[in-house]
């Protein structure tokens, strides 16, 4: 054998080595070159403290909650989804724990616990996934408001509107200049709309005025004027021409 062919075997033999893969290679670039191998990927370390607890029974409110989630470790925030008018929950909320694991821990066991004949839906809020305004206000407390005392008010406010009583006839009181700009704003605004669709429809007819302009009292008045001898209110033997006959 010469020495060309020598320095031909020896050739081969290093590209044979070469591209021959390792026992740690996990593939061989189609580029060629020396074999790689892939980077250890860590698993995502878990981040997560943010619970979403759902089915929350009636009574098992945020004491209740802080007392019975704290045997698992310490609690941030907590925080149960209220009516904004009433303050009555909405039966879901949320528990913010300082460790992660310990918030893990949580969802795996009170997950389908049953609790006051509720089974408790408990799961891990991802934190990419938790909004920035979820804690916003969770301090506040609300106050339970009185029913009895709201039904009061409505049922005053609406006898007296009719406390004025002439021949057996109830007659409303007169509004207040406030009221009666509210009730003023809310009709012309129902007029607007159905100026709207008339035009819209493609029918020219001009609406009428419904409303005169007329100033209301500045507070509620308990005597009859004038004009409450013409009202809808008032008896048939008040209607007259003579404004003599009206009672002031």
């Amino acid at each position: 054998m010469g020495t060309k062919a020598k320095k031909a075997m020896k050739k081969n033999m290093k590209r044979a080595t070469a591209n021959k893969p390792s026992e740690g290679a996990d593939f061989l670039p189609l580029e060629g070159g020396p074999p790689r191998k892939l980077a250890v990927q860590k698993p995502p370390e878990n981040t997560a403290t943010v619970l979403y607890v759902g089915r929350i029974p009636h009574g098992f409110y945020e004491k209740e909650m802080e007392g019975y989630f704290g045997q698992f470790g310490t609690i941030k925030r907590l925080r149960i989804a209220r009516n904004k008018k009433t303050g009555k929950p909405r039966h879901f909320g949320f528990i913010e724990f300082e460790s992660p694991e310990v918030a893990k821990i949580v969802a795996d066991t009170m997950h389908n616990y049953l609790l006051f004949e509720h089974l408790l839906q408990v799961h891990v809020i991802p934190t990419e996934h938790v909004h920035p305004r979820l804690w916003r206000g969770f301090n506040y407390r609300y106050k339970p408001l009185d029913s009895v005392q709201i039904e009061r008010k409505h049922h005053d406010k609406s006898d007296s509107q009719y406390n004025v009583l002439f021949l057996d006839v109830f007659i409303p009181q007169e509004r207040t200049l406030e009221e009666h700009k509210k009730l003023v704003e809310k009709i012309m605004k129902h007029d607007q709309k159905r100026r709207k669709r008339i035009e819209a429809a493609g029918i020219e007819y001009e609406c009428p005025e419904i409303m005169r302009q007329r100033k209301p009292a500045d507070t509620m008045s308990r005597g009859f004027t004038r004009d409450c001898c013409f009202s809808k209110y008032a008896p048939k033997k008040m209607i007259s021409d003579n404004y003599n006959s009206c009672i002031l």
